[in-house]
């Protein structure tokens, strides 16, 4: 199969039994669903600028699995210019969407457990890496969506896996038999997990012998029986389902997409198993998946704060106030930021390094300097974008009220005449157009689209302090001590 299109893929996903739940209800036809739909219209672009020739480079490569053209998103890295490519792509999809658009985490995945089973079957003799080669090329020759998963509920997290008083709180095998095993557990905050055609789930700590059964690793199907999600809630998410809503909705064409993703006794062939027991490979899967993704965010969060940007100085030129020279100062201190961003996502990934496996790995210790930067900058850019656009972004009526012909005014205006009258733009700008970018600004800094910027921001790819361990780690805070003792003459 070549390439797919965004509307090959959309209908892609109705050809399958995925379980969803939403509201304490199952949802049957998901892929039409006025919340859900907006995700996949996410996903969709990743294929339709792939199928775009202006976006050739960027979004496509020649697999190294296969010599054919496939989508990067499917790839593994093969040289620093890959590298460089997936967090230009990632930007420019951001810049397409103003959302997440969900299939970082399975490229991320790809490659963190290809290097990774690499290894273990270095060490054990095991086949995992054989596994993993023909099912990446089974997803590479069907251009398919892939979640990668690492989140686990974590219940008592003073506690190991094993030492929980629900063994569940971590995926884990409940099961081996011949031809493979039986997995339970579920995976928390999936992104794009509904919109995915497969999962590869993967640990989410490092782990002790103790918990040989939560070291586990593998790849399934999203409609294998026994697997269903229950979708995440998002704020003002349900202004998707009112009628004629789009402007109160503010972005409503995409959105970002979360999921509990739960695995009741799942069985899983031998052939899809990527480890099963070797505890001690489940550190370096989470610290490469973990690298590889925080790479992500000085991509996809750059591209979403350039739109953020551009909204924000559209608001001041709406309210009349762009030539205002604090106006300019926090605009240029938002680029100054999101720039920022961008460098770190560039140079951990100038500074990779090629793996025992063949692919390539970013700078571990800058990209997590990368996502700590992200986890501080989009906060500060989101406050001066609400600091230019004003009270008015949450405190403007509805669309309903724009759009009502309620007779209120002494003269017989209606409701919706006095709205446009009182909220019009500068000369030039239709009150319509304000409404619009007020809304979106709204969506973009507070609402369902905030969880895939702001919030996303601080939690996705670890917590702040997940990358402040690993810098510890790599920042050979020993090696600068030796500098300063040479030059100090320090014996």
């Amino acid at each position: 199969m070549a390439l797919m299109t965004a509307n090959e893929y959309v209908e892609s996903l109705r050809k399958l039994n995925t379980r969803v739940y939403m509201f304490g209800e199952k949802i049957d036809n998901w892929v039409d669903h006025p919340m859900i739909r907006p995700s996949i219209n996410c996903v969709a672009m990743t294929y339709a600028l792939a199928q775009d020739p202006q976006y050739a480079e960027l979004m496509t490569v020649k697999s190294s699995l296969t010599g054919k053209t496939v989508n990067r998103f499917t790839h593994l890295h093969q040289s620093t210019e890959d590298l460089i490519n997936k967090v230009k792509m990632q930007r420019l999809l951001g810049q397409k969407t103003a959302s997440c658009f969900q299939r970082c985490v399975g490229m991320d995945a790809f490659n963190a457990v290809y290097s990774s089973t690499y290894e273990i079957d270095e060490k054990h003799g095991t086949h995992y890496h054989e596994n993993f080669k023909k099912f990446l090329t089974f997803v590479q020759d069907n251009d398919l969506t892939v979640d990668g998963a690492m989140t686990d509920p974590k219940g008592d997290r003073s506690k190991a896996p094993s030492q929980q008083a629900d063994p569940d709180m971590y995926v884990h095998v409940v099961e081996r038999r011949e031809d493979g095993i039986v997995v339970s557990g579920a995976k928390c905050h999936q992104t794009g997990s509904i919109n995915s055609h497969w999962h590869i789930f993967m640990p989410t700590i490092a782990m002790g012998e103790a918990d040989r059964d939560w070291a586990v690793s593998f790849a399934c199907p999203t409609d294998a029986e026994g697997m269903y999600m229950i979708y995440g809630r998002q704020s003002c998410d349900t202004r998707k389902l009112e009628e004629n809503a789009d402007i109160d909705v503010g972005n409503a064409k995409f959105g970002g997409q979360e999921a509990l993703v739960v695995l009741d006794h799942v069985f899983i062939p031998n052939e899809y198993i990527f480890l099963n027991g070797e505890y001690e490979f489940a550190g370096m899967i989470v610290e490469r998946f973990a690298g590889y993704h925080r790479q992500s965010y000085g991509g996809c969060k750059v591209g979403v704060g350039d739109v953020v940007i551009g909204a924000a100085a559209l608001a001041a030129e709406y309210n009349g106030v762009e030539k205002a020279s604090a106006v300019k100062d926090k605009l240029i201190e938002m680029t100054h930021l999101n720039e920022t961003l961008y460098c770190c996502g560039i140079a951990c990934s100038s500074q990779g390094f090629k793996t025992k496996a063949g692919n390539y790995q970013i700078d571990l210790l800058l990209a997590n300097v990368c996502k700590q930067n992200v986890t501080r900058f989009p906060y500060e850019i989101v406050r001066l974008a609400e600091d230019i656009a004003g009270g008015l972004m949450v405190t403007m009526p509805s669309q309903k009220d724009f759009d009502s012909d309620t007779v209120v005014g002494r003269n017989g205006e209606t409701i919706g005449e006095i709205c446009n009258k009182f909220f019009a733009a500068r000369e030039g700008v239709s009150t319509e157009d304000r409404q619009r970018i007020m809304r979106f600004l709204e969506n973009m800094c507070l609402g369902a689209a905030a969880v895939g910027y702001r919030t996303e921001s601080m939690h996705g790819a670890g917590s702040p302090q997940a990358q402040r361990i690993m810098i510890a780690r790599q920042g050979n805070i020993q090696g600068k001590k030796q500098f300063a003792k040479d030059i100090a003459g320090i014996q």
